[in-house]
This record gives C-alpha cells, sequence and structure tokens, in this order.
C-alpha cells in the first residue's frame, strides 16, 4: 500500500512542470464566450463598441514597448491588432507563439492614407522589417483596446 501511495505522489509530483502556467495581463479575462475574429473583420460595424474576447496565437509583440500583440484569426492569414495603453499592460516578447484570450474593445480607426503609411511605416521599423507604401490598400482598421489578457506558459 505505502508503494501505491509512494509511486502516486511521484506521479503527481512528476507532472506538475507539465503543467503550463497561464499568466494574468491587465484585469485579465471576465467574458466566457470567444468571438471569432473572422466575425469582426467580417461585420466589424456590428461590434464596434462592443467588449468582447478573443482567442488564439500570438503571431507578434510590440518589441519596443509591449503595447501590442497581434493574435492569429480562426482564418488562415487573419489577425487582429490588440492596443494597450503604454505601461499599464506590458506584453513580453515571449508570449509570441503562445496561445491567448485577450478582452477587449472592439475599435475602428479611420485614417487618411497618409496617416495609414505612417503607422504602418512606424510598425515595420519597430520590427526591422521593410516596408512598401504600395501595399496600403486600405485606410480603416479594426482592433481592440485591450483590457486584459491571459496568456498560456
Amino acid at each position: 500500500m505505502k508503494k501505491i501511495v509512494l509511486m502516486f505522489w511521484l506521479l503527481v509530483l512528476g507532472a506538475l512542470p507539465l503543467q503550463a502556467k497561464t499568466e494574468i495581463y491587465g484585469k485579465g479575462v471576465s467574458i466566457q464566450e470567444a468571438t471569432p475574429v473572422s466575425a469582426i473583420l467580417d461585420d466589424p460595424d456590428a461590434y464596434v463598441g462592443k467588449t468582447v474576447r478573443v482567442e488564439g496565437l500570438i503571431i507578434d509583440v510590440c518589441a519596443k514597448r509591449g503595447c501590442w500583440v497581434y493574435v492569429a484569426g480562426d482564418r488562415q492569414g487573419e489577425k487582429i491588432q490588440v492596443k494597450v495603453t503604454d505601461g499599464e499592460i506590458v506584453f513580453p516578447m515571449s508570449a509570441s507563439g503562445r496561445m491567448a484570450a485577450v478582452e477587449g474593445v472592439v475599435e475602428e480607426l479611420k485614417l487618411s492614407r497618409e496617416q495609414m503609411i505612417s503607422y504602418l511605416q512606424h510598425l515595420a521599423e519597430e520590427k526591422g522589417q521593410p516596408f512598401d507604401p504600395d501595399t496600403v490598400t486600405d485606410e480603416r482598421m479594426i482592433r481592440l483596446r485591450g483590457i486584459g489578457a491571459e496568456i498560456e506558459g
């Protein structure tokens, strides 16, 4: 009997390091049901101003201040930016490649072509990537104003 109890505890203790720790940022996430990124991007007017939860793989993180992340959508090649107030929430570079649940308010940025080019050029410079202004086709950006996040460890 002692051997069975000992083996049980060895198995339990051995499995502890395998459990992923979830890191909480900002106010965390309180909404239980996720809204697909595709639903937001397909009909942004139905979501602007509403608080939603999105889930997905973090595919990019702001390298300078950790003030934004891109979360992959549910369709190939889709993503949505989650922007937080500088210093209130700081996403670590190590968040890239990890799954996350993010809560935020859907917002729309209507920019002139010049403003969009400037904004996208700034993002490219932060990542040390080249930027071609001729690739800018839309002056409307849909993103989340981040309130909180839970990122798997």
